[in-house]
């Protein structure tokens, strides 16, 4: 080395991961798959429950079904849970099939450009749901567009792409489906111990993030709720709290001449000692997130059926509450009949014995059963007959 010359490492040049193992073959992808298109088609139908219940179309608002009252809560608990293990089976699912999604060359002709095609549409719509899914648990939105819109939407693609890829895949996906199945390809015998560890290692890992997570809306398995977002009895008087009087911009000084207002043929404004004074209620409902939480509490308060009926409601009724929220998506809520004349829609005044915390409502808010959480407005200061 002259006394000029440098010395330099010698990196070895970047290339992609070289696969060789047999794991990563169409056996391993097809026995993977059945599991994650199982968790993807609850996730699909429990969204759609979700989505509907929370954005109805007019021809479906009104017949939107209140009972059973553990019927959101159960869906919504679901979604979550089969959404989370979604995230491990996806990772794994990719991991099997790595090398075939990097082969060149890339085309091979128009079916093959078409079937590429489709799967890179399979994939990153299915990496893009599962991942927003994800931080819109831990309501974190780092992106310009609207989550609820925009998930529902994707979920469709996700959907027809998964249909197209097995109609695509279908005979391979058959002969791979079962190793005792007739005219199965034959594998080596030597794989078999290597695929077994691999299945027992991801139902392990997707066993072990239901149990840490699930325990957020099944409440005996509470105690194990470690990864989940909500610890479903942590929160003022028992129950976690999504939004505050703060971030909603509710004071209590904007409280001090609350009236309720009930707009309707003969309408009407009760002061909170007048609508204590109304005959009581006291029912025990979940309260069921979007995020997945959900947990039993014990409601009293004023049935909105009788505060619709005071103020010259029809039979087939519905109602418009209205927030003192400054601002927010769900500000002004429509419910259907079904909800506005269900015995067990209250306007809770009372939350586990005591007066509603500012955060959770007080001095009004709505708990009606099989509804989304969002949708139990707080700080109510007008119902309206629709």
């Amino acid at each position: 080395m002259t006394p000029h010359t440098r010395w330099r490492p010698s990196l070895p040049p970047l290339r992609p991961p070289s696969f060789t193992r047999p794991l990563h073959d169409a056996r391993t992808a097809t026995a993977v798959g059945r599991w994650l298109g199982l968790a993807f088609a609850v996730c699909f139908v429990t969204g759609l429950i979700s989505h509907y219940l929370q954005r109805p179309p007019d021809w479906l608002a009104g017949y939107l079904p209140s009972r059973p009252v553990w019927g959101y809560r159960l869906t919504q608990g679901l979604h979550v849970a089969t959404g989370l293990a979604a995230i491990v089976l996806l990772l794994v699912k990719l991991w099997a099939v790595y090398p075939r999604l990097f082969v060149w060359p890339a085309v091979r002709g128009v079916r093959h450009a078409l079937e590429r095609l489709s799967v890179a549409v399979l994939v990153a719509t299915a990496v893009f749901q599962v991942f927003t899914g994800l931080l819109n648990i831990v309501e974190w939105y780092p992106w310009p567009f609207a989550f609820v819109p925009t998930h529902y939407a994707v979920a469709w693609i996700v959907a027809g792409s998964i249909l197209l890829h097995v109609a695509v895949k279908a005979p391979e996906i058959r002969g791979h489906w079962s190793l005792r199945s007739p005219g199965t390809l034959q594998l080596p015998a030597e794989d078999g111990p290597d695929r077994r560890s691999l299945l027992l290692g991801v139902g392990a890992a997707v066993g072990a993030v239901t149990v840490t997570t699930v325990g957020q809306a099944l409440t005996p398995l509470a105690p194990l709720d470690l990864l989940a977002p909500r610890h479903p009895d942590h929160g003022p008087q028992g129950l976690p709290v999504n939004r505050t009087a703060a971030a909603a911009g509710v004071t209590r000084a904007a409280l001090r001449e609350w009236r309720l207002e009930v707009l309707g043929p003969r309408p009407y404004a009760l002061t909170l000692d007048q609508l204590r004074a109304l005959p009581q209620t006291t029912a025990r409902l979940p309260i069921a997130c979007v995020e997945g939480w959900s947990m039993d509490a014990e409601w009293r308060g004023v049935r909105v059926r009788d505060l619709l009926d005071r103020a010259g409601a029809a039979p087939e009724a519905g109602a418009r509450v209205v927030s003192l929220e400054v601002s927010g998506a769900y500000r002004v809520m429509d419910m259907g009949q079904e909800y506005a004349k269900d015995p067990l829609t209250l306007l809770a005044l009372a939350l586990n014995g005591q007066t509603l915390s500012l955060d959770h409502g007080f001095p009004a808010r709505i708990i009606a059963p099989n509804r989304p959480g969002v949708l139990q407005t707080k700080w109510v200061a007008r119902l309206e007959v629709l």
